[in-house]
């Protein structure tokens, strides 16, 4: 398995809102409209900025508030990263757009 996938499947890692413009409008933009977002893992070399397809039913706003730019969102969705499908399971503050996740293995797709 990629050595990157591997790194980022075990264990808790600091991660942030990423994207060209990673704002907090344009964050919830991306999660209630586009259902696509980009979250970063920071702690990589150069930071591994990754866009995630959002999966609406296990993404969790419900102790969050944009509005005030308070609380936690909660994110999953899906992605192929070095031709491996994965979960990536994030948890956002939203007044600082960032927080902690990870990788979750799906498997393996060969080129």
């Amino acid at each position: 398995m990629d050595d990157l996938v591997q790194r980022l499947a075990e264990g808790n890692h600091v991660v942030a809102v990423g994207g060209p413009q990673p704002t907090l409008e344009e964050f919830r933009k991306r999660v209630e409209d586009m259902g696509y977002v980009f979250i970063k893992f920071t702690e990589t070399r150069g930071g591994t900025d990754l866009g995630v397809r959002v999966d609406k039913g296990a993404t969790k706003k419900d102790q969050a508030s944009f509005e005030q730019a308070t609380g936690i969102v909660h994110i999953e969705g899906t992605l192929t990263l070095n031709y491996v499908k994965v979960r990536c399971v994030a948890d956002i503050d939203l007044s600082t757009l960032q927080g902690n996740g990870h990788l979750v293995v799906l498997e393996e797709v060969h080129a």
